[in-house]
């Protein structure tokens, strides 16, 4: 069965860094779009980065544009999220997801989630 496993979350200091990984498995990773979205307490969950499938092309939120950069490893079957320069509001729980073969920022067209990584960022 398809499965996402993200990892790397944690407690960090306001202008730290953490890497997030999503293992996939159960479907072809190589053939589709992968994103990140995160969930503050209290807030709807909120679109982050996504990627194509090959990786040519990747999309950010305004609000982490220049800090987060995401990539894939299509031989391992793994997605990453670079966060830097990390601010408290980007406390959040962290999930990736697939879309399929088409990359969106829209969360109701990513229909296969992981189980999320916290992401804690102290001021």
């Amino acid at each position: 069965q398809v499965q996402l496993v993200e990892s790397g979350g944690g407690l960090v200091q306001a202008g730290g860094s953490l890497r997030l990984s999503c293992a996939a498995s159960g479907f072809t990773f190589s053939g589709s779009a992968m994103g990140w979205f995160r969930q503050a307490p209290g807030k709807e969950r909120e679109f982050v980065a996504s990627i194509t499938r090959s990786g040519s092309n990747t999309y950010y939120a305004d609000s982490v544009q220049g800090r987060f950069t995401v990539s894939r490893d299509n031989a391992k079957n793994t997605v990453y999220l670079q966060m830097n320069s990390l601010k408290p509001e980007d406390t959040a729980v962290y999930y990736c997801a697939t879309s399929g073969s088409y990359s969106s920022t829209v969360p109701r067209q990513y229909y296969y989630w992981g189980q999320g990584t916290q992401v804690t960022v102290s001021s």
